[in-house]
């Protein structure tokens, strides 16, 4: 039956912006498995609900359904053990778990005070409703209010990088020589802000953007050259 992906998509059913769908997209990469990308939008939950989940990402493979980017990460890992290793060692899966914790606990709120309201503008009108309200509710203020002061927010992004700054200080990738896991967990907010919005992250010299730059050249750019919300998407 094959490996299919349900994915978070925009208005343009080809660009495909989550975070959490990106760290799984680059990990069936990493393992070279041909995978079918599905777009998949806020509002059809009832499109995933075979898998009892209403997000993505939500994976297919060969008839077991298996849902939430890390458990569908260890479940590649253990389903395909003659693949390139994910994590590059068994010892190495509590570094990228805590990789993973630290990109979901303080990327995803630091990179949506920069970027809520272009997500909201790239989405299909069928979704706005529903982002704005659960986004609203979230954070306590409109949508409008949580992007106001960009330059703040992206100061205050820039220096949650710092703990992966040091270590990019030192070697080409988080784990070490080649990528795994561990940087595809972070890789995956930049994907989010690069698909949906203009915003310039990071700056040139920053180690940051060069193993950013790394990672959008992996796998025959496959990052590089995904769909993005805006053709005039900044660095």
């Amino acid at each position: 039956m094959g490996i299919v992906l349900y994915e978070l998509a925009a208005a343009d059913p080809a660009v495909r912006f989550s975070p959490h769908c990106w760290k799984v997209r680059i990990a069936l990469a990493h393992k070279g498995l041909k995978t079918e990308g599905l777009p998949w939008r806020f509002t059809e939950k009832q499109v995933i609900g075979f898998s009892g989940q209403d997000s993505v990402p939500v994976l297919i493979d060969d008839g077991e359904t298996v849902c939430d980017s890390w458990r569908i990460a260890l479940h590649l890992e253990t389903r395909y053990p003659n693949a390139p290793a994910l994590f590059g060692g068994t010892g190495a899966v509590p570094l990228a778990q805590f990789a993973n914790a630290w990109a979901d606990s303080a990327l995803v709120p630091a990179v949506s005070r920069i970027i809520l309201l272009d997500i909201y503008d790239c989405l299909d009108p069928v979704d706005r409703e529903y982002f704005r309200a659960s986004r609203e509710k979230r954070f306590g203020q409109s949508l409008e209010a949580v992007v106001a002061d960009r330059p703040s927010n992206l100061s205050a992004f820039r220096k949650a990088l710092t703990p992966l700054r040091q270590i990019l200080r030192e070697r080409d990738f988080l784990s070490g020589t080649g990528p795994a896991y561990a940087d595809y967990c972070v890789f995956g907010m930049f994907m989010w802000a690069r698909c949906c919005s203009t915003a310039s992250l990071l700056d040139e010299d920053d180690p940051v953007f060069l193993w950013r730059e790394r990672l959008l050249d992996a796998f025959k750019g496959l990052a590089r050259s995904a769909p993005r919300a805006s053709a005039k998407g900044t660095p």
